[in-house]
């Protein structure tokens, strides 16, 4: 198992695995991904920007994808009841859309993924790693509190859904 820069030869991969995990918020009633986003539009322009990840398995089959950026979130720019750890004027990493093949979760693939991610910032001396999840999202919660990272406060998207904001201290 291998994580790698996406290719446009992925987008079909990627975009199953996102609807499997659209149908798998749907389910737990988690309002979620369930607007039209993510898309392929979006996965498009990750890969055209390497921003997109995918994590592929000895046969080559693509089985999980997230978006890592260095990029400043402009949603990040504003925390409410809360604040960021690390300076928000500093690089800092960021996660968006991780997702996991149906058949592949629970196996640790989006904690491979964290640690792959964190050794990138180690690897470039930044100091921190960004994310935000639904507040239902419990899933994610534990995953990334398991992880070492400190609640933050809530943020906004640029569509005004409210988000969960946490930060990791990379060192």
């Amino acid at each position: 198992m291998k994580i790698q820069l996406s290719t446009f030869e992925d987008i079909p991969a990627i975009i199953a695995i996102i609807n499997d995990a659209k149908e798998y918020l749907a389910s737990q009633k988690i309002d979620q991904w369930q607007n039209g986003y993510p898309n392929a539009d979006q996965v498009e322009n990750d890969i055209k920007n390497t921003e997109s990840y995918v994590v592929v398995n000895d046969e080559d089959t693509v089985i999980a994808t997230a978006m890592f950026t260095l990029r400043k979130e402009p949603t990040y720019k504003e925390v409410i009841d809360g604040r960021w750890i690390v300076n928000e004027n500093d690089i800092y990493g960021v996660v968006h859309r991780m997702a996991i093949k149906k058949e592949f979760r629970k196996f640790g693939l989006a904690t491979f993924m964290f640690h792959e991610f964190h050794q990138q910032l180690l690897e470039k001396n930044i100091k921190s790693l960004k994310i935000d999840t639904h507040e239902e999202n419990f899933g994610m919660q534990g995953l990334i509190k398991k992880l070492g990272y400190t609640y933050c406060g809530i943020i906004y998207t640029n569509y005004h859904a409210k988000r969960l904001a946490f930060e990791k201290v990379i060192s």
